[in-house]
């Protein structure tokens, strides 16, 4: 007769895809191991069952190996219902808490499928003060060109630049600094995120993405569906009452950074299709797409700063706050400088507030690979993989697929 642990391991075999075949054991780290632990208790009790997309991927399985464990872990998205919920929770001998459970694996995303490496260990120590540091050391870098180039100090403060910056540094010296570094973010992003899904396909049934499997997860990215806490009032706060503020700031950081990238693109495509020269005014297409994404993008992160200091102490990964609060840090600094420069741009401080946006945007793109946007890219990832398996047989039968 079979024991349990061989039923489990072909059940997960059937998962992935390779009848007959199990999949390799790799070793759990202790923030994975406890994560298959709560999952185990949770598969037994199946009071979250609807939360979210957790929950019934979780009921498609037996046991979690590494793969499982990482691809529920960015299948959540922190909440906090589960949490509320469970009567199991601390101060229970059990003590299940999802949310922080699943954040000690996510951080632990970041660093291992970071390219390379060494630089995801890095801004996961240390998120807030590298932020802004790179934001000092990158301002400080342009301030001294600008002066350098011969201008003197009378290029930082009064200069007649005619109200276009362009005029301090030329449009290919831009295109040249930060081509670059956006090169970088594409190809970094892209191994990070071809390991992961790599990993997790045979885990996930193995089965190629269908057409509706892809609109399905689209739209629960665009929408974030699962910030809803399972019942549509929204996460908790730290007074444990129910809000919808965590979904609206994500919402304007997301879109406001969406419309923000498309002003540039709109502007790219001005100046080298139709040769329209920058400074664009009122009412053209990249200052109306950018001025209204740096509005959103600033009240959005402003928004999430507040949420993130408050927020229940038993949520998410405490160890992680200064990861976070960098990443926000940085949206709200190109937001606000890219606001003020606007704003600013026929007045003697325009040099100053260029070299401090460009350092902003320079220093958020070096570490978009290595931080929140990361977690975004992976968690599309898993969604997909989600919306993809739930459409395969269940291969235990026991599944809320």
């Amino acid at each position: 007769m079979q024991s349990f642990e061989t039923l489990g391991q072909e059940a997960q075999a059937l998962a992935s895809g390779h009848s007959g075949k199990v999949i390799p054991i790799l070793p759990l780290s202790a923030a994975e191991g406890e994560v298959a632990r709560v999952m185990q208790i949770c598969n037994a009790c199946r009071y979250c069952e609807g939360f979210c997309a957790v929950f019934p991927a979780m009921t498609r399985r037996l046991e979690f190996g590494k793969a499982d464990v990482n691809y529920l872990a960015n299948l959540c998205h922190n909440c906090g219902a589960c949490l509320h919920a469970c009567q199991y929770a601390p101060p229970h001998e059990f003590g299940i808490n999802i949310p922080k459970a699943m954040a000690e694996v996510r951080g632990q995303t970041y660093a291992d499928y970071a390219w390379p490496p060494a630089l995801g260990q890095l801004y996961q120590r240390n998120g807030l003060t590298l932020s802004l540091a790179l934001v000092a050391a990158l301002s400080l870098f342009l301030v001294l060109g600008a002066v350098l180039q011969g201008g003197g100090l009378g290029a930082l403060w009064g200069a007649d630049l005619g109200a276009n910056f362009y005029n301090l540094f030329p449009h290919n010296l831009l295109v040249g600094l930060f081509a670059p570094v956006f090169l970088f973010v594409v190809l970094a992003l892209s191994m990070g995120v071809r390991r992961f899904w790599k990993d997790i396909k045979p885990a996930t049934s193995g089965a190629d993405v269908s057409r509706p499997a892809a609109a399905e997860a689209t739209g629960d990215v665009l929408r974030l569906k699962y910030l809803d806490g399972g019942h549509g009032d929204g996460c908790h706060n730290e007074d444990d009452a129910y809000t919808l503020q965590r979904r609206r700031c994500h919402h304007l950081t997301f879109y406001g950074f969406l419309l923000c990238f498309a002003a540039t693109g709109v502007a790219t495509l001005y100046h080298y299709l139709l040769g329209w020269a920058a400074p664009y005014d009122l009412p053209s297409l990249p200052k109306l797409l950018g001025g209204t994404g740096g509005v959103m993008l600033a009240l959005g992160t402003a928004g999430l700063w507040r949420l993130n200091r408050r927020r229940h102490p038993l949520h998410g990964d405490a160890q992680q706050k200064p990861m976070d609060l960098g990443f926000i840090a940085l949206l709200f600094l190109v937001a606000t400088s890219g606001l003020a420069l606007w704003w600013a741009r026929a007045t003697p401080a325009l040099a100053l507030l260029l070299c401090l946006h460009l350092g902003a945007v320079m220093a958020l793109f070096a570490t978009l690979p290595y931080g929140k946007f990361a977690h975004g890219v992976f968690r599309t990832a898993a969604l997909l993989r989600h919306a993809t398996e739930k459409r395969q047989p269940n291969p235990i039968g026991l599944g809320a697929d």
